[in-house]
Order: structure tokens, then sequence, then C-alpha cells
């Protein structure tokens, strides 16, 4: 049929690829956020990020609606959220967070991501003076006339930073001030694309094309795992 049939075929294959990833951790993030703070958005900010996420990499709604179903469902699955700490090739410093209804499983599958690449896990709280958590909100600069006018209206809500990047505007804030920033945004009239609380490494490291290539192939790993939804490292 052609080669732009094959690429157009690729380009799906692709997207339904990761729509098949992605979109099973997006509704393990909104269980969790139902079960521990309700089912409505308005009274539950960790939900409503879990519903931007989701709105942001073009979940469906009636997806989003299940979920939120299932999770009050009486055969729910009992969600918890975990961490994880570990050192990657050339000492790289990692940090997991999961979701996971057996964490026996999960860290049994994390460590072996580690330990395959010749890294390994370190004792929980290890990383976490190498990491600042920061509540991070990201809207489109076509919203936006004045930067310098709209970081003046932020600083009440607790704004540290704000930066410009491919069109998109990132307002930066300590992740204790997510409610309160993420309610001056909303009176503003600004549409968040994506917000979420980001663990920030606090003194970025550089390295090689070929360490970074080593250590992509762990992350990648690690990242594909079913119950892992974000990791973060220090990778300059």
């Amino acid at each position: 049929m052609g080669r732009a049939f094959e690429y157009r075929r690729a380009a799906k294959e692709k997207r339904w690829d990761k729509m098949s990833k992605v979109f099973p951790k997006l509704a393990k993030a909104i269980t969790v956020a139902v079960k521990e703070g309700g089912p409505e958005p308005e009274m539950n900010a960790k939900l409503r990020i879990a519903i931007q996420n989701a709105k942001a990499e073009n979940m469906p709604k009636d997806n989003i609606e299940n979920a939120i179903k299932r999770a009050l469902g009486k055969d729910a699955a009992d969600i918890t959220e975990v961490t994880y700490e570990g050192k990657g090739p050339h000492g790289v410093l990692v940090f997991v967070e999961a979701a996971t209804d057996n964490t026996t499983r999960t860290v049994a599958n994390v460590k072996s991501y580690f330990n395959k690449a010749g890294g390994s896990f370190v004792p929980s709280g290890s990383l976490e003076f190498m990491f600042s958590r920061k509540a991070v909100f990201e809207f489109e600069k076509t919203d936006i006339t004045d930067i310098e006018e709209l970081e003046l209206s932020l600083i009440d809500g607790g704004l540290e930073e704000i930066e410009e990047n491919e069109g998109m505007i990132h307002a930066y804030a300590d992740y204790t001030k997510f409610g309160e920033l993420s309610k001056v945004i909303e009176d503003l009239g600004i549409e968040v694309k994506r917000s979420s609380l980001k663990r920030i490494p606090i003194s970025p490291v550089e390295f090689s094309e070929d360490q970074l290539s080593e250590i992509e192939k762990m992350l990648d790993k690690i990242e594909e795992d079913d119950d892992v939804q974000v990791v973060y490292t220090n990778v300059a």
C-alpha cells in the first residue's frame, strides 16, 4: 500500500502503544486520589491534578469517569503509593514513585531493573535532601499578555520562579503551596494544562553521551513497569 501508509500505521501503533501504558497509570493516579479525598475534584486537589494530567494526555472523558466510579466500587483494588531510591550506572541518583496493589511484586521488579544495570537501592530517605519538592503548573503562553505582571500576581500564592519554554509557561512553588497557588491561578482565569508535584534535583550532574545511553536504558525499563508512575533523576 506504499510507504506513506506504512508510516501512518507505524505512527498509529506507536500512539496506541503509548496509550496502552499511559492510560492505566493515569487511572491508578485517579483511583488513589479518589480513595484519599473523595470523588469531587472541587474538594480534592489531588484528584484535580490527576484529571488535569489525564486530559493533557488526551485520555477520553469516559475513561476518567469510569476510573472514578471504579475507585468508589466495593471491588476497587487497594492501591498503595510507594517510593524507591537508588543509584544507577555512573552513580546517577534515581527516585521512583509507584502505585501498586502488590508491593512485593513492585519492589522486586524495580530492584531487578537497578541490579541488572549495575545499580542498587539505597536506604529510604537517603536522597530526600538531594531533591527539592515543587508544585509545578504549566499553561500556554498565548493565554498571557504580560509575564511580569503575572509573576507579581502569583507571588501572593507562593510563586518562587516562573519560566517560559517552547510556548509554555512553567510556574514553580514549594510543594506545600500547591493549593494556594492553584487557587490564585484559577482566580486569574488561566487554564492550567498540567500540574504536578515534582522532585527537582538540587545539584544536577552532567553525564557524557555514552553514560547517558546506559542510564537511559535502565530508566526505560523502570518507566515501562505498569506500577511505576514517575521517575526522577539528578541528570542535568
